[in-house]
């Protein structure tokens, strides 16, 4: 079975080490504006949440996309943007339903999660284990499935 990213919102401290991380990766700076993720914080409610692409096994985003530029690697089961398909009419971003998909303004293209060809840079640095990449068991489905829950919730209140 394919590995998953798991957000455990609960040991998220919103100290943004994921989003710094990620930016280093994919664009040479520290910059979490140019991070692939964000950590969304409901003070209100008192917890932060890391939003990322779910890699969900039937994408809406894939499915709305008119240039057939998004699909699945099949190495990492990441759902991926074919940069040379894409032409930037951001109905993915629209679609996605978790905010896992996000359009640079300084690369001029739309952007989400690739999990690092299979070894997110999130993850790897993030001290409290709020991220974790791996075969999803009962207990790491069922997380991944309330988080969902939780974010669909949210929107729903934003709308």
């Amino acid at each position: 079975m394919a590995k998953v990213l798991i957000v455990d919102q609960d040991k998220c401290t919103a100290c943004r080490r994921c989003e710094l991380a990620c930016s280093f990766k994919h664009t040479d700076t520290f910059n979490p504006a140019a991070a692939r993720l964000s950590v969304a914080a409901f003070l209100d409610d008192d917890y932060y949440l890391p939003v990322v692409c779910q890699h969900c096994d039937e994408p809406v985003c894939q499915a709305v996309c008119p240039a057939g530029a998004i699909s699945r690697d099949e190495k990492t089961n990441a759902v991926i943007i074919n940069e040379d398909r894409c032409i930037g009419c951001r109905m993915c971003i629209m679609a996605c339903p978790f905010g896992g998909v996000d359009y640079s303004v300084a690369e001029h293209r739309v952007v989400k999660c690739d999990l690092c060809g299979g070894e997110p840079e999130c993850v790897l640095n993030c001290p409290w284990g709020a991220l974790e990449y791996k075969e999803p068991a009962g207990q790491a489905l069922s997380k991944r499935q309330q988080m969902a829950r939780k974010v669909q919730a949210t929107l729903r209140e934003v709308v």
